[in-house]
């Protein structure tokens, strides 16, 4: 599971982004964290760069893996 420290770097959000499952292999649509919806694994990905493949490691079932974002990572210059 993600953590924090620092409540100011993070808020809660309702954006439907958070509820997109992407398949191994395809590009990450956003830079952030994202948690495998097969074993709760997280990777961090770039946007553009292709998520994790469904061998990335072990599962009891590589064909339900989904990727889905859970925390996003605002690069825009404040």
């Amino acid at each position: 599971m993600a953590m924090f420290k620092d409540d100011n770097h993070l808020w809660k959000s309702t954006c439907d982004v958070f509820e997109d499952e992407h398949l191994p292999g395809t590009a990450a649509p956003w830079t952030g964290i994202y948690a495998c919806q097969e074993c709760n694994h997280e990777i961090a990905s770039n946007e553009g760069d292709p998520l994790p493949p469904a061998h990335h490691h072990r599962h009891p079932a590589p064909e339900a893996i989904r990727w889905k974002l859970i925390v996003y990572a605002d690069q825009r210059a404040k």
